[in-house]
């Protein structure tokens, strides 16, 4: 079952606002970017369907979230003798939000690290040694003969 505006209301618990509402098709707005934030990453990901009850917990949990926190703020206040001004500024993204440990919780993090290890590895009749591997030319006489004759040792093909 899909995350409706009246879960929103329980999970803030507060009481559901009117159907037609603003509020209520504000929360019903933010449900979909949520749920459209998530299919865009698995579809970059090329990932499997998510287990329904991840999704719905994720979806819920980041509309709880930005509806506590709807925008950047933070709370400041100026005394000056007698007198205190305060303003009270909210932390927020100013937009739905996942947070990584939830795009974990759904599989959908991204592949880590700088590079990447080939396992499989290639053959070549080039020796180790050849320039070739360094970015010059080939220095072992593959590319004319088809086996190394300038460079010596076994043949590596």
């Amino acid at each position: 079952m899909p995350v409706t505006p009246e879960m929103i209301a329980v999970a803030l618990g507060v009481t559901a606002p009117e159907p037609e509402s603003i509020q209520a098709q504000q929360w019903q707005l933010w449900i979909d970017d949520a749920e459209m934030l998530i299919e865009n990453r698995r579809d970059k990901l090329n990932a499997p369907e998510i287990d329904e009850v991840k999704l719905n917990y994720v979806v819920r949990e980041a509309v709880v979230a930005h509806v506590k926190r709807p925008d950047d703020a933070t709370q400041v206040t100026v005394s000056v003798d007698d007198g205190s001004a305060s303003r009270t500024y909210r932390s927020g993204k100013g937009r739905i939000t996942i947070v990584d440990e939830w795009w974990s919780l759904l599989g959908l993090t991204e592949p880590e690290g700088a590079y990447s290890v080939d396992r499989v590895g290639f053959s070549s009749p080039h020796p180790p040694w050849c320039s070739i591997y360094f970015g010059g030319p080939c220095s072992c006489g593959v590319n004319i003969a088809g086996g190394p004759i300038y460079e010596p040792g076994e043949s590596w093909a």
